[in-house]
């Protein structure tokens, strides 16, 4: 295991790593320790009481946080015609159609998230290898794959955020930035346990919110204490 740096051994003798924090600590304490040369990102992992190996404890989407991630994404569309004209105008950084497709399969990824007219995927499931493995894939249930482009990337340059549980029924979420105010990133926590909860599968048993911690990106997780939201 690598040994950990200075900098984080002194962030880990001002926490517990056993306590359950309310958010406002949890928030004031990772900000504080989020003490790198760069804004270092404020993170959200979820453990859920579902098993993903079954189809209706699946849980995958998206939502806009309040107040966004603090990160500009960079939106590539495939689209053609007048959809093409309407993702331009809405402040896509890429748009086209099988150019496009082959410059992607060819090895470009300057992109952060992909999103494609219904009329395009049978082009654009040639790339399911190439997008697959890194989660950039469009998909229907994270409202990629729409012929509503405008709000598609709107949304996203406005701080849309995915989710999907891994095979171990964990989920990662970016908050924000450390520099974000910390009621802003209260917020924003609290808006995503809130659509946790909505989602939860009715095949879901026992403890749903089996542990929710925040970190920022160098330092140590705090627990936080979820028990106030209604399950």
């Amino acid at each position: 295991m690598a040994k950990k740096g200075k900098k984080y051994q002194d962030a880990l003798k001002q926490i517990d790593r056993e306590k359950l924090y309310n958010i406002s600590e949890a928030v004031e304490l990772v900000q504080k320790n989020a003490t790198s040369k760069f804004d270092e990102t404020i993170e959200m992992a979820a453990r859920l009481g579902v098993d993903p190996k079954k189809a209706d404890q699946q849980i995958r989407g998206a939502m806009v946080l309040p107040h966004g991630t603090g990160k500009t994404q960079t939106v590539l569309v495939f689209a053609k015609g007048d959809k093409a004209k309407e993702a331009e105008a809405a402040g896509a950084d890429f748009v086209g159609e099988d150019d496009l497709i082959n410059k992607v399969a060819q090895g470009w990824m300057d992109f952060d998230v992909v999103v494609a007219t219904p009329d395009m995927m049978a082009q654009v499931g040639k790339l399911g290898r190439t997008l697959g493995p890194k989660g950039l894939m469009p998909n229907p249930k994270t409202g990629t794959v729409t012929f509503d482009v405008t709000k598609a990337v709107e949304e996203i340059k406005a701080g849309k955020v995915e989710y999907r549980v891994d095979k171990s029924g964990n989920i990662h979420v970016p908050l924000g930035k450390a520099s974000f105010d910390q009621q802003k990133l209260e917020e924003n926590f609290t808006a995503m346990v809130d659509q946790l909860v909505k989602i939860k599968p009715a095949a879901s048993k026992g403890t749903y919110l089996r542990n929710v911690s925040i970190t920022s990106t160098m330092g140590p997780g705090l627990k936080v204490d979820v028990s106030g939201f209604k399950l």
